[in-house]
Protein backbone atom coordinates (compact mmCIF):
# COMPACT_ATOMS: atom_id res chain seq x y z
CA UNK A 1 0.00 0.00 0.00
CA UNK A 2 1.33 3.61 -0.71
CA UNK A 3 1.97 6.28 1.36
CA UNK A 4 -0.76 8.42 -0.68
CA UNK A 5 -3.54 5.53 -0.04
CA UNK A 6 -2.64 5.13 3.14
CA UNK A 7 -3.34 8.66 3.68
CA UNK A 8 -6.41 8.86 2.25
CA UNK A 9 -7.48 5.41 4.86
CA UNK A 10 -6.26 7.37 7.33
CA UNK A 11 -7.95 10.91 6.40
CA UNK A 12 -11.30 8.47 5.80
CA UNK A 13 -11.13 7.72 9.38
CA UNK A 14 -10.30 10.50 10.61
CA UNK A 15 -13.08 12.52 8.93
CA UNK A 16 -15.63 10.01 10.14
CA UNK A 17 -18.30 12.21 12.13
CA UNK A 18 -20.12 10.90 15.63
CA UNK A 19 -18.43 8.98 18.72
CA UNK A 20 -15.65 7.44 17.16
CA UNK A 21 -15.52 4.70 20.52
CA UNK A 22 -18.93 4.03 19.64
CA UNK A 23 -18.00 2.94 15.84
CA UNK A 24 -15.06 0.82 16.95
CA UNK A 25 -17.25 -0.87 20.15
CA UNK A 26 -20.21 -1.50 17.56
CA UNK A 27 -17.86 -2.88 14.62
CA UNK A 28 -16.28 -5.16 17.28
CA UNK A 29 -19.41 -6.25 18.31
CA UNK A 30 -20.26 -7.05 15.19
CA UNK A 31 -17.01 -8.77 14.31
CA UNK A 32 -17.01 -11.20 17.56
CA UNK A 33 -21.08 -11.94 16.61
CA UNK A 34 -20.19 -13.39 13.25
CA UNK A 35 -17.21 -15.52 14.74
CA UNK A 36 -19.65 -16.82 17.69
CA UNK A 37 -22.70 -17.28 16.07
CA UNK A 38 -20.71 -19.30 13.04
CA UNK A 39 -19.25 -21.50 15.54
CA UNK A 40 -21.95 -21.53 18.36
CA UNK A 41 -24.95 -22.96 15.92
CA UNK A 42 -24.26 -26.96 15.20
CA UNK A 43 -27.69 -27.88 17.24
CA UNK A 44 -29.06 -25.31 15.32
CA UNK A 45 -27.75 -26.43 11.78
CA UNK A 46 -28.92 -30.26 13.07
CA UNK A 47 -32.31 -28.81 13.61
CA UNK A 48 -32.90 -27.30 10.61
CA UNK A 49 -31.21 -29.72 8.08
CA UNK A 50 -28.98 -27.26 7.13
CA UNK A 51 -25.03 -26.40 7.67
CA UNK A 52 -23.34 -23.66 9.91
CA UNK A 53 -22.46 -22.48 6.45
CA UNK A 54 -25.64 -21.29 5.61
CA UNK A 55 -26.80 -19.95 9.00
CA UNK A 56 -23.20 -17.50 8.63
CA UNK A 57 -24.29 -16.62 5.46
CA UNK A 58 -27.58 -15.27 6.53
CA UNK A 59 -25.55 -13.74 9.73
CA UNK A 60 -23.38 -12.39 7.40
CA UNK A 61 -26.34 -10.67 5.34
CA UNK A 62 -28.13 -9.37 8.33
CA UNK A 63 -24.37 -7.69 9.76
CA UNK A 64 -24.63 -6.24 6.23
CA UNK A 65 -27.81 -4.73 6.43
CA UNK A 66 -27.53 -3.74 10.11
CA UNK A 67 -24.34 -1.53 9.01
CA UNK A 68 -26.54 -0.36 6.36
CA UNK A 69 -28.99 0.39 8.66
CA UNK A 70 -26.99 2.55 11.09
CA UNK A 71 -25.20 4.25 7.62
CA UNK A 72 -28.42 5.26 7.05
CA UNK A 73 -29.73 6.49 10.38
CA UNK A 74 -26.03 8.26 10.96
CA UNK A 75 -26.48 10.06 7.82
CA UNK A 76 -29.86 12.09 8.96
CA UNK A 77 -28.31 15.35 10.08
CA UNK A 78 -31.23 16.98 10.84
CA UNK A 79 -32.96 16.87 14.41
CA UNK A 80 -36.62 17.22 12.71
CA UNK A 81 -36.48 13.54 11.30
CA UNK A 82 -36.02 11.78 14.88
CA UNK A 83 -38.49 13.88 16.13
CA UNK A 84 -41.26 13.39 13.68
CA UNK A 85 -40.59 9.59 13.92
CA UNK A 86 -40.83 9.40 17.32
CA UNK A 87 -43.67 11.30 18.08
CA UNK A 88 -45.52 8.37 16.58
CA UNK A 89 -43.76 5.51 18.76
CA UNK A 90 -46.23 4.59 21.50
CA UNK A 91 -49.18 4.48 18.81
CA UNK A 92 -46.73 1.91 16.33
CA UNK A 93 -46.18 -0.14 19.82
CA UNK A 94 -49.60 -0.55 20.07
CA UNK A 95 -50.58 -2.40 17.21
CA UNK A 96 -48.12 -5.43 17.59
CA UNK A 97 -48.60 -5.48 21.05
CA UNK A 98 -51.96 -5.67 21.21
CA UNK A 99 -52.07 -8.56 18.03
CA UNK A 100 -49.85 -10.64 20.73
CA UNK A 101 -51.62 -9.88 23.45
CA UNK A 102 -54.85 -11.72 21.09
CA UNK A 103 -52.57 -14.29 19.97
CA UNK A 104 -53.43 -13.37 16.66
CA UNK A 105 -53.70 -15.86 13.85
CA UNK A 106 -54.36 -14.48 10.31
CA UNK A 107 -52.43 -16.82 8.35
CA UNK A 108 -49.77 -14.24 7.38
CA UNK A 109 -49.74 -12.54 10.75
CA UNK A 110 -49.05 -15.21 13.50
CA UNK A 111 -48.48 -14.62 17.48
CA UNK A 112 -45.63 -17.09 18.52
CA UNK A 113 -45.53 -18.83 21.78
CA UNK A 114 -41.29 -19.22 21.61
CA UNK A 115 -39.63 -20.30 25.41
CA UNK A 116 -43.07 -20.14 27.49
CA UNK A 117 -43.51 -16.96 26.54
CA UNK A 118 -45.57 -14.85 23.88
CA UNK A 119 -42.72 -12.73 22.25
CA UNK A 120 -42.88 -12.51 18.70
CA UNK A 121 -45.21 -12.09 15.51
CA UNK A 122 -44.41 -14.14 12.23
CA UNK A 123 -44.93 -12.00 9.59
CA UNK A 124 -44.84 -13.64 6.05
CA UNK A 125 -42.28 -15.77 7.36
CA UNK A 126 -40.35 -13.19 8.91
CA UNK A 127 -40.18 -13.36 12.87
CA UNK A 128 -40.76 -10.30 14.13
CA UNK A 129 -39.56 -9.33 17.84
CA UNK A 130 -42.49 -7.40 19.37
CA UNK A 131 -40.45 -6.54 22.74
CA UNK A 132 -37.20 -5.51 21.19
CA UNK A 133 -39.27 -3.13 19.05
CA UNK A 134 -40.69 -2.00 21.74
CA UNK A 135 -38.25 -1.14 24.10
CA UNK A 136 -36.43 1.49 21.48
CA UNK A 137 -39.20 2.58 20.25
CA UNK A 138 -40.57 3.86 23.81
CA UNK A 139 -37.19 5.18 24.80
CA UNK A 140 -37.32 7.44 21.48
CA UNK A 141 -41.11 8.24 22.15
CA UNK A 142 -40.69 9.34 25.70
CA UNK A 143 -37.67 11.23 24.96
CA UNK A 144 -40.08 13.35 22.81
CA UNK A 145 -42.40 13.64 25.01
CA UNK A 146 -40.47 15.13 27.69
CA UNK A 147 -38.80 17.49 25.53
CA UNK A 148 -42.25 18.46 23.86
CA UNK A 149 -43.53 19.21 27.32
CA UNK A 150 -40.92 21.20 28.43
CA UNK A 151 -40.94 23.42 25.21
CA UNK A 152 -45.27 23.74 25.81
CA UNK A 153 -45.36 21.35 22.02
CA UNK A 154 -49.13 19.48 22.98
CA UNK A 155 -51.85 20.17 20.63
CA UNK A 156 -54.04 17.28 21.09
CA UNK A 157 -54.52 17.86 25.06
CA UNK A 158 -55.01 21.44 24.08
CA UNK A 159 -58.07 20.51 22.04
CA UNK A 160 -59.36 17.55 24.43
CA UNK A 161 -59.32 20.30 27.18
CA UNK A 162 -61.72 22.69 25.10
CA UNK A 163 -64.36 19.83 25.48
CA UNK A 164 -66.61 19.91 28.83
CA UNK A 165 -65.55 18.41 31.47
CA UNK A 166 -62.14 17.87 30.11
CA UNK A 167 -59.98 20.82 31.52
CA UNK A 168 -57.91 18.59 33.05
CA UNK A 169 -55.78 17.47 29.92
CA UNK A 170 -54.99 21.29 29.33
CA UNK A 171 -52.75 21.25 32.84
CA UNK A 172 -49.11 20.58 32.41
CA UNK A 173 -50.77 17.32 35.25
CA UNK A 174 -53.03 16.25 32.16
CA UNK A 175 -50.36 16.49 30.03
CA UNK A 176 -48.02 14.38 31.70
CA UNK A 177 -50.71 11.66 32.56
CA UNK A 178 -51.75 11.51 28.78
CA UNK A 179 -48.42 11.57 26.92
CA UNK A 180 -46.17 10.45 29.81
CA UNK A 181 -47.61 8.35 32.56
CA UNK A 182 -50.38 7.01 30.44
CA UNK A 183 -48.06 5.33 27.78
CA UNK A 184 -46.11 3.97 30.27
CA UNK A 185 -48.80 1.86 31.81
CA UNK A 186 -50.59 0.70 29.24
CA UNK A 187 -46.91 -0.64 27.34
CA UNK A 188 -46.23 -2.35 30.58
CA UNK A 189 -49.62 -4.15 30.73
CA UNK A 190 -49.52 -5.04 27.14
CA UNK A 191 -46.09 -6.81 27.72
CA UNK A 192 -46.91 -8.69 30.96
CA UNK A 193 -49.52 -10.17 29.29
CA UNK A 194 -46.10 -11.85 26.82
CA UNK A 195 -43.30 -11.56 29.56
CA UNK A 196 -43.35 -10.25 33.32
CA UNK A 197 -39.41 -10.14 32.71
CA UNK A 198 -39.43 -8.02 29.74
CA UNK A 199 -42.33 -6.02 31.63
CA UNK A 200 -40.41 -5.26 34.76
CA UNK A 201 -36.97 -4.57 32.28
CA UNK A 202 -39.48 -2.32 29.49
CA UNK A 203 -40.69 -0.17 32.62
CA UNK A 204 -37.79 0.33 34.02
CA UNK A 205 -35.85 1.24 31.17
CA UNK A 206 -38.54 4.16 30.54
CA UNK A 207 -38.82 5.09 33.89
CA UNK A 208 -35.00 5.97 33.15
CA UNK A 209 -35.49 7.53 30.40
CA UNK A 210 -37.97 10.31 31.95
CA UNK A 211 -36.14 10.60 34.82
CA UNK A 212 -33.09 11.45 32.47
CA UNK A 213 -35.49 14.11 30.77
CA UNK A 214 -36.46 16.00 33.63
CA UNK A 215 -39.05 13.91 35.31
CA UNK A 216 -38.37 14.55 39.41
CA UNK A 217 -38.43 11.60 41.51
CA UNK A 218 -41.02 13.69 43.54
CA UNK A 219 -43.41 13.68 40.56
CA UNK A 220 -42.65 9.68 39.97
CA UNK A 221 -44.19 9.22 43.61
CA UNK A 222 -48.50 8.88 42.75
CA UNK A 223 -48.15 7.26 39.46
CA UNK A 224 -46.08 4.65 40.58
CA UNK A 225 -48.37 4.20 43.59
CA UNK A 226 -51.32 3.88 41.25
CA UNK A 227 -48.74 1.61 39.43
CA UNK A 228 -47.85 -0.81 42.11
CA UNK A 229 -52.03 -0.82 42.68
CA UNK A 230 -53.03 -1.38 39.49
CA UNK A 231 -50.56 -4.41 39.03
CA UNK A 232 -51.30 -5.95 42.75
CA UNK A 233 -55.34 -5.82 41.30
CA UNK A 234 -54.16 -7.66 38.21
CA UNK A 235 -51.67 -10.21 39.35
CA UNK A 236 -54.63 -11.05 41.93
CA UNK A 237 -56.76 -11.54 38.93
CA UNK A 238 -54.60 -13.27 37.37
CA UNK A 239 -54.53 -15.80 40.36
CA UNK A 240 -58.04 -16.20 40.35
CA UNK A 241 -58.66 -16.92 36.23
CA UNK A 242 -55.22 -18.49 35.90
CA UNK A 243 -57.22 -20.47 33.41
CA UNK A 244 -57.59 -17.36 31.12
CA UNK A 245 -54.69 -16.97 28.37
CA UNK A 246 -54.41 -12.86 28.82
CA UNK A 247 -53.13 -14.14 32.65
CA UNK A 248 -51.04 -16.86 31.33
CA UNK A 249 -47.83 -15.23 32.79
CA UNK A 250 -48.89 -13.34 35.63
CA UNK A 251 -49.95 -16.76 36.91
CA UNK A 252 -46.28 -18.21 36.36
CA UNK A 253 -44.40 -15.68 37.63
CA UNK A 254 -43.65 -16.72 40.91
CA UNK A 255 -41.91 -19.78 39.45
CA UNK A 256 -39.08 -17.28 37.56
CA UNK A 257 -38.07 -16.57 40.90
CA UNK A 258 -38.49 -20.07 42.68
CA UNK A 259 -37.62 -22.40 39.87
CA UNK A 260 -39.91 -25.40 39.73
CA UNK A 261 -36.97 -27.69 40.11
CA UNK A 262 -33.35 -27.17 41.21
CA UNK A 263 -29.93 -28.74 41.51
CA UNK A 264 -30.76 -30.55 44.30
CA UNK A 265 -34.30 -32.27 43.14
CA UNK A 266 -32.41 -33.23 40.29
CA UNK A 267 -29.83 -35.12 42.34
CA UNK A 268 -32.70 -36.63 45.08
CA UNK A 269 -34.21 -38.23 41.82
CA UNK A 270 -31.05 -39.09 40.14
CA UNK A 271 -30.79 -42.66 42.24
CA UNK A 272 -34.11 -43.29 39.80
CA UNK A 273 -33.23 -41.67 36.41
CA UNK A 274 -36.42 -43.71 34.69
CA UNK A 275 -38.88 -41.69 37.03
CA UNK A 276 -41.12 -38.96 36.12
CA UNK A 277 -39.96 -36.41 38.21
CA UNK A 278 -35.85 -37.07 37.25
CA UNK A 279 -36.96 -36.46 33.48
CA UNK A 280 -38.58 -33.44 34.29
CA UNK A 281 -36.21 -32.08 36.33
CA UNK A 282 -33.46 -32.86 33.69
CA UNK A 283 -35.39 -31.09 30.99
CA UNK A 284 -36.21 -27.93 32.83
CA UNK A 285 -32.52 -28.02 33.94
CA UNK A 286 -30.55 -29.05 31.15
CA UNK A 287 -30.00 -25.29 29.53
CA UNK A 288 -28.90 -23.44 32.42
CA UNK A 289 -26.83 -26.26 33.97
CA UNK A 290 -24.93 -26.34 30.62
CA UNK A 291 -24.65 -23.20 30.74
CA UNK A 292 -23.22 -23.66 33.53
CA UNK A 293 -20.98 -26.77 32.54
CA UNK A 294 -19.61 -24.75 29.90
CA UNK A 295 -18.67 -21.52 31.79
CA UNK A 296 -16.97 -24.23 34.61
CA UNK A 297 -15.44 -25.89 31.48
CA UNK A 298 -13.95 -22.98 29.69
CA UNK A 299 -11.91 -22.09 32.67
CA UNK A 300 -9.60 -19.05 31.84
CA UNK A 301 -7.84 -19.93 28.89
CA UNK A 302 -10.95 -21.33 27.15
CA UNK A 303 -11.24 -24.88 25.05
CA UNK A 304 -10.62 -22.77 21.93
CA UNK A 305 -12.63 -22.02 18.42
CA UNK A 306 -15.12 -24.73 17.58
CA UNK A 307 -13.95 -26.57 20.68
CA UNK A 308 -17.18 -26.34 22.38
CA UNK A 309 -19.44 -29.56 23.66
CA UNK A 310 -22.47 -27.89 25.56
CA UNK A 311 -23.45 -26.09 21.99
CA UNK A 312 -25.00 -29.65 21.24
CA UNK A 313 -26.74 -29.65 24.29
CA UNK A 314 -28.08 -26.22 24.94
CA UNK A 315 -30.59 -25.70 21.75
CA UNK A 316 -30.84 -21.55 22.28
CA UNK A 317 -26.76 -21.08 22.65
CA UNK A 318 -26.41 -19.18 20.16
CA UNK A 319 -29.09 -16.95 21.60
CA UNK A 320 -29.77 -16.39 25.22
CA UNK A 321 -26.77 -18.27 26.44
CA UNK A 322 -23.72 -16.56 23.76
CA UNK A 323 -22.02 -15.39 26.98
CA UNK A 324 -21.68 -18.64 28.26
CA UNK A 325 -20.41 -20.03 25.16
CA UNK A 326 -17.85 -17.28 24.69
CA UNK A 327 -16.04 -18.07 28.08
CA UNK A 328 -16.53 -21.72 26.90
CA UNK A 329 -14.62 -21.31 24.12
CA UNK A 330 -12.45 -18.69 24.91
CA UNK A 331 -12.19 -18.40 28.61
CA UNK A 332 -12.21 -15.16 30.93
CA UNK A 333 -10.58 -13.68 28.78
CA UNK A 334 -13.17 -13.43 26.55
CA UNK A 335 -15.54 -12.64 28.78
CA UNK A 336 -13.51 -9.40 29.92
CA UNK A 337 -13.33 -8.08 26.61
CA UNK A 338 -17.29 -8.04 25.89
CA UNK A 339 -17.23 -6.73 29.41
CA UNK A 340 -15.06 -3.26 28.52
CA UNK A 341 -17.02 -3.24 25.38
CA UNK A 342 -20.39 -2.68 26.95
CA UNK A 343 -19.09 -0.58 30.19
CA UNK A 344 -16.98 1.14 27.17
CA UNK A 345 -20.56 1.99 26.02
CA UNK A 346 -21.90 3.22 28.68
CA UNK A 347 -19.05 5.58 29.57
CA UNK A 348 -18.96 6.87 26.26
CA UNK A 349 -22.75 7.48 26.53
CA UNK A 350 -22.11 9.30 29.94
CA UNK A 351 -19.54 11.47 27.64
CA UNK A 352 -22.29 11.92 24.61
CA UNK A 353 -25.20 13.15 26.69
CA UNK A 354 -22.64 16.02 28.43
CA UNK A 355 -22.65 17.43 25.51
CA UNK A 356 -26.21 17.39 23.62
CA UNK A 357 -27.69 20.30 23.50
CA UNK A 358 -31.92 19.55 23.64
CA UNK A 359 -33.73 17.32 26.26
CA UNK A 360 -34.87 15.18 23.57
CA UNK A 361 -31.35 14.36 22.49
CA UNK A 362 -30.04 13.64 25.94
CA UNK A 363 -32.95 11.10 27.09
CA UNK A 364 -32.69 9.28 23.81
CA UNK A 365 -28.94 8.86 23.93
CA UNK A 366 -28.97 8.00 27.76
CA UNK A 367 -32.30 6.02 27.23
CA UNK A 368 -30.68 3.63 24.31
CA UNK A 369 -27.72 3.46 26.20
CA UNK A 370 -28.62 2.11 29.05
CA UNK A 371 -31.17 -0.14 27.32
CA UNK A 372 -28.24 -1.77 25.65
CA UNK A 373 -25.59 -1.73 28.20
CA UNK A 374 -28.35 -2.60 30.86
CA UNK A 375 -29.97 -5.58 28.56
CA UNK A 376 -26.24 -7.09 28.03
CA UNK A 377 -25.59 -7.43 31.56
CA UNK A 378 -28.61 -9.01 32.56
CA UNK A 379 -27.83 -11.11 30.02
CA UNK A 380 -24.39 -11.88 31.71
CA UNK A 381 -26.23 -11.64 35.39
CA UNK A 382 -28.45 -14.79 33.44
CA UNK A 383 -25.54 -16.67 32.16
CA UNK A 384 -23.67 -16.51 35.72
CA UNK A 385 -26.64 -17.83 37.45
CA UNK A 386 -26.68 -14.50 39.89
CA UNK A 387 -29.81 -13.14 38.22
CA UNK A 388 -33.94 -14.97 37.51
CA UNK A 389 -33.90 -16.91 34.36
CA UNK A 390 -35.57 -15.10 31.53
CA UNK A 391 -34.88 -14.38 28.06
CA UNK A 392 -32.59 -11.84 27.17
CA UNK A 393 -29.94 -11.81 24.22
CA UNK A 394 -27.01 -10.15 23.69
CA UNK A 395 -27.37 -7.29 22.23
CA UNK A 396 -25.72 -6.73 18.86
CA UNK A 397 -23.63 -10.59 19.36
CA UNK A 398 -26.63 -13.05 19.40
CA UNK A 399 -27.53 -14.39 16.27
CA UNK A 400 -31.17 -12.87 15.64
CA UNK A 401 -32.80 -11.42 12.68
CA UNK A 402 -35.31 -8.45 13.75
CA UNK A 403 -33.36 -8.16 17.27
CA UNK A 404 -30.31 -7.37 15.75
CA UNK A 405 -31.48 -4.88 13.19
CA UNK A 406 -33.46 -3.18 15.89
CA UNK A 407 -29.97 -2.55 17.93
CA UNK A 408 -28.58 -1.38 14.78
CA UNK A 409 -31.85 1.24 14.53
CA UNK A 410 -30.65 2.55 18.37
CA UNK A 411 -26.78 2.45 17.72
CA UNK A 412 -27.56 4.39 14.31
CA UNK A 413 -29.58 6.89 16.88
CA UNK A 414 -26.74 7.15 19.08
CA UNK A 415 -24.54 7.76 16.59
CA UNK A 416 -26.26 10.41 14.48
CA UNK A 417 -27.20 12.34 17.56
CA UNK A 418 -23.77 12.49 18.52
CA UNK A 419 -22.81 14.06 15.37
CA UNK A 420 -25.20 16.26 15.53
CA UNK A 421 -24.61 17.01 18.98
CA UNK A 422 -20.90 17.49 18.58
CA UNK A 423 -20.95 20.06 15.37
CA UNK A 424 -23.28 22.07 17.62
CA UNK A 425 -20.98 22.55 20.45
CA UNK A 426 -18.07 23.06 18.06
CA UNK A 427 -20.25 25.98 16.65
CA UNK A 428 -20.81 27.28 19.98
CA UNK A 429 -17.10 27.17 20.70
CA UNK A 430 -15.82 28.29 17.46
CA UNK A 431 -18.08 31.28 17.80
CA UNK A 432 -17.01 32.11 21.40
CA UNK A 433 -13.55 32.27 20.28
CA UNK A 434 -14.44 34.65 17.18
CA UNK A 435 -16.29 36.67 19.57
CA UNK A 436 -13.60 37.06 22.07
CA UNK A 437 -11.11 37.54 19.44
CA UNK A 438 -12.79 40.28 17.70
CA UNK A 439 -12.01 42.32 21.36
CA UNK A 440 -16.02 42.04 22.29
CA UNK A 441 -16.13 43.21 25.78
CA UNK A 442 -17.32 40.61 28.27
CA UNK A 443 -17.38 41.53 32.09
CA UNK A 444 -16.95 40.03 35.00
CA UNK A 445 -17.09 36.10 35.06
CA UNK A 446 -18.10 35.63 31.26
CA UNK A 447 -14.63 37.48 30.17
CA UNK A 448 -13.03 34.66 33.09
CA UNK A 449 -14.78 31.86 30.93
CA UNK A 450 -13.92 32.83 27.34
CA UNK A 451 -10.25 33.47 28.48
CA UNK A 452 -10.41 29.79 29.84
CA UNK A 453 -11.89 28.49 27.06
CA UNK A 454 -9.65 29.47 25.06
CA UNK A 455 -6.34 28.78 27.10
CA UNK A 456 -7.97 25.52 26.95
CA UNK A 457 -8.32 24.96 23.43
CA UNK A 458 -4.40 26.48 22.72
CA UNK A 459 -3.35 23.67 24.82
CA UNK A 460 -5.44 21.23 23.20
CA UNK A 461 -3.49 22.80 19.69
CA UNK A 462 -0.28 22.40 21.55
CA UNK A 463 -0.82 18.74 22.11
CA UNK A 464 -2.05 17.74 19.04
CA UNK A 465 0.88 19.27 17.23
CA UNK A 466 3.34 17.42 19.43
CA UNK A 467 1.28 14.03 18.44
CA UNK A 468 1.48 14.94 14.83
CA UNK A 469 5.25 15.68 15.05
Amino acid sequence: MTKEKKAKFWNFVDNLEGDKVVWIIVLLLIMISIVSVFSSTSLLAIEQGSSRMNIIRGQLLFSLVGLGVIILIYNLKNMHWFKLGSQLGFGACLIPLLMLGAHVDLGVIKAQHINEAWRTLKIFGFQFHVFEFTKITMVMYLSWAIDAFENNEFRLSKMISKLPHMKFFGTKTGEKWMYIYGPIGIICLLVMMGSISSSIFITAIMVVTILVGGISIKDLVKPIIIGVISVTAIVYTGYTLSGHTMFERIATAPSRLKPEYTMDDLVKYSSTKSSKEFREASDKLRQPVSAKLAIKEGGFFGKGPGNSTQRYVVSVMFGDYIFSFIIEEYGIWGAAIILILYVSLLARGAIIVRYCKSTFEKAAVAGLILLISGQAFMHMLINVDLFPLTGQTLPLVSHGTSSFLMFCVAFGVVLSISRIAKKDMDKEQKEMIKDGGLGIVASGNEAQEIDEIQSGISDLDVIENQLND
